[in-house]
């Protein structure tokens, strides 16, 4: 797997197009001020209990290290936001899960967030629409 928090899901060949944005930019950034002093531990370490609990039950490990504490393997959770689910929110618990709510709901927003389950660091990775999973779907046009 890649470095730098590019394990995604879904994997990033099945989501295509227009419709995506990538944070590894600002994520980066967060990284180069914590090891410059600029931050500190306790600004970026920062994960709310739900996402941890989330994270702990849901998330789907990776080869990436944590980028802060380096001494756990960072974990990521998906999240779908949009009409007809509920405010907070929906965690997803699969790629097949998310590829199903993107088939259904043409207007959800999917984010995935990395999360180190020792230190609590934590960064979205990404945030895509229903349209760009859909596009990755074999037999699917739209």
């Amino acid at each position: 797997m890649a470095s730098g928090g590019q394990e995604a899901f879904p994997e990033g060949a099945s989501v295509r197009g227009l419709g995506q944005i990538e944070y590894r930019l600002a994520r980066d950034s967060a990284v180069r001020e914590f090891r410059r002093g600029r931050r500190s531990r306790l600004d970026i370490c920062d994960a709310q209990p739900e996402l941890m609990r989330v994270a702990q039950n849901l998330g789907r490990w990776t080869e990436t290290d944590c980028p802060i504490c380096e001494d756990a393997k960072l974990v990521n959770v998906a999240f779908a936001f949009g009409p007809g689910l509920p405010p907070s929110g929906r965690a997803l618990s699969s790629e097949d899960e998310l590829r199903s709510l993107a088939k259904t709901k043409d207007d959800a927003s999917f984010y995935v967030v990395e999360v180190c389950i020792k230190c609590s660091w934590n960064h979205l990775l990404r945030m895509f629409s229903s349209a760009a999973v859909r596009k990755g779907i074999p037999g699917r046009s739209r």
